[in-house]
């Protein structure tokens, strides 16, 4: 009897072992196709939206160069900025719904680096080759690194997938690696927000901590809606699900609260230190939420997690030469003449300029003197002498500086 029972025994164990089979990340070929798929989604988001915030930065530009008195959303270039920045994000939107968080998120290197190659396309300065090389050599590099590391990262890139329903992300939210995880970032959030409002710690790594943390349970909210709203287009219906709902105000919230803080960062510190700094801490805070709550790299071998980890290093040393070439903008400030105040010497008896010449094209109240082409733009000059006190019959110069004594 038992040699009769153990064939039925194997027989009623073999489909158990091919389910186990089939549930391993790298036996579905289908798999690679979706993070492709998400890939070029999220690149082409990315670039879009690179693309229509230059568009829309021109529109502002064009407008303050010129005598144009309409407002910028009355232009059709503005328009076209914001369409394409709409497209932009949708396409970012979607690509969290194919592949791993992990694989999305360093992805948007790439509208660092289209801002790059923008910007050095629209150059209005003539350079010479050896100029030009020596000028943006900074810049080349770290698009070079970053397109290498964005290679690996979408070829090594962890392959895990799952459908996004109900009960898989209720499943992961109550799991203890994640409520550790969010009990630990809790109590750093509350730390650095400790720091920075009541100590006054202003300094950009605090802050820019504070957005990582928030942007990290953004994207994990944000790929929890996309893959819900995916279910739900092929056939699933998750939308009526109190899960989706509480993802959607979790991400609108985080959301709105990390673009606070990033408004404030960009009062106090510049753009280029708040892109190159701020791409490193948000992508390393958001790769490990995805691991903690999807579980992006469950199943993949050493050497896969090490490539994809190179490609985030050579990527962030990318991101780091392009911002660190960018050129800081210098506030403009107008002069103002000290000698016409009360008690300092007058500076214009000999026919010095009231302006300072900023040797360009554009200066604060400067007159221009359109005698000769060269000189269009030098200031012009305003003798201003004294007020003497002489007879009544003699009539005073039109242009007077009075100098006060202190017993005035």
């Amino acid at each position: 009897m038992e040699g009769g029972n153990s064939p039925s025994l194997q027989l009623q164990q073999l489909p158990l072992a091919t389910a186990a089979v089939s549930v391993q990340p790298h036996t579905d070929s289908f798999s690679y196709k979706e993070n492709l798929i998400g890939a070029l989604l999220a690149i082409f988001g990315h670039l879009v939206s690179s693309i229509a915030l230059n568009l829309q930065k021109y529109s502002h530009i064009r407008l303050a160069g010129s005598k144009d008195p309409r407002a910028y959303f009355r232009t059709k270039t503005w328009w076209s900025g914001l369409f394409l920045l709409v497209l932009g994000e949708l396409g970012v939107f979607s690509s969290y719904a194919f592949a791993p968080l992990s694989l999305i998120v360093p992805l948007s290197a790439v509208s660092v680096v289209a801002s790059a190659i923008i910007g050095i396309i629209f150059i209005k300065e003539k350079w010479k080759p050896k100029e030009f090389l020596r000028r943006y050599v900074l810049s080349l590099v770290g698009c070079g690194l970053a397109v290498v590391g964005t290679y690996l990262l979408v070829t090594f890139g962890p392959n895990s997938h799952e459908k996004m329903t109900a009960e898989n992300i209720t499943r992961h939210l109550v799991s203890w690696p994640f409520l550790l995880y969010v009990l630990v970032e809790i109590i750093v959030f509350c730390l650095l927000l400790y720091f920075y409002k009541e100590r006054n710690a202003n300094y950009i790594v605090i802050i820019l901590l504070l957005v990582a943390l928030l942007g990290s349970m953004t994207v994990v909210t944000v790929k929890a809606v996309a893959g819900m709203v995916l279910v739900s287009i092929q056939g699933t219906l998750q939308l009526d699900s109190p899960i989706f709902y509480i993802m959607l105000v979790c991400m609108i919230a985080t959301a709105i609260y990390q673009a606070t803080f990033l408004a404030q960062a960009s009062q106090l510190y510049d753009s280029a230190q708040i892109s190159s700094i701020g791409y490193i801490l948000s992508t390393t805070a958001a790769i490990s939420a995805g691991a903690t709550f999807y579980l992006d790299f469950m199943g993949e071998d050493v050497l896969h997690i090490c490539m994809f980890a190179l490609g985030c290093l050579i990527t962030f040393l990318g991101v780091f030469l392009i911002t660190r070439n960018r050129k800081k903008p210098v506030p403009f400030e107008p002069y103002i003449s000290m000698d016409a105040m009360p008690g300092m010497q007058n500076m214009h008896d000999k026919g010095i300029a009231v302006q300072p010449d900023l040797k360009a094209s554009f200066s604060y109240g400067a007159l221009e003197n359109n005698d000769s082409m060269p000189e269009i733009y030098s200031p012009a000059t305003l003798p201003i002498v004294q007020e003497q006190h002489g007879p009544k019959g003699v009539s005073a110069p039109p242009y007077r500086v009075l100098e006060h004594s202190k017993k005035e």
